[in-house]
């Protein structure tokens, strides 16, 4: 195929099943990323907050907390400014593992990217930035 829809689809699943295996050893999905990334230096977020941030859906981000939660990797404490909210924080087990994680996911992205030099690194991640925001205004 010669279209960057299929290479990006491609290379977006490989990415997630070869880091949902890696970093299951430490407890963590792909799926959790932004959760994990939003909250990494002990923010409190909403619900609502982490639905944005991820730009999913309230269901599917409700779904997901729960299971973090289940598995102890998130805690939610009530909302001081809203009672029928709560806020969701990284437990501190969770907190620990993150340089793991990142060293997993570092890692992924170096085998990714292996036989590019430096400057078809940029090169790539510049390319990437420009698509990724012609790809956001599609979508507003």
């Amino acid at each position: 195929m010669r279209t960057p829809g299929h290479y990006f689809s491609r290379i977006a699943r490989g990415m997630a099943r070869v880091g949902d295996t890696r970093l299951r050893e430490i407890g963590f999905a792909t799926a959790q990323l932004p959760v994990l990334t939003a909250l990494k230096d002990g923010a409190r977020r909403s619900q609502t907050e982490l639905a944005q941030w991820a730009k999913v859906e309230q269901p599917t981000m409700a779904q997901l907390l729960a299971r973090m939660e289940r598995d102890g990797i998130i805690r939610r404490e009530p909302d001081p400014g809203d009672r029928r909210s709560s806020l969701v924080s990284l437990t501190e087990d969770a907190i620990a593992r993150l340089p793991a994680g990142r060293a997993i996911l570092e890692q992924g992205n170096r085998e990714a990217t292996r036989g590019l030099s430096a400057v078809e690194v940029d090169t790539l991640l510049d390319l990437l930035r420009r698509v990724l925001a012609n790809v956001e205004a599609m979508d507003s």
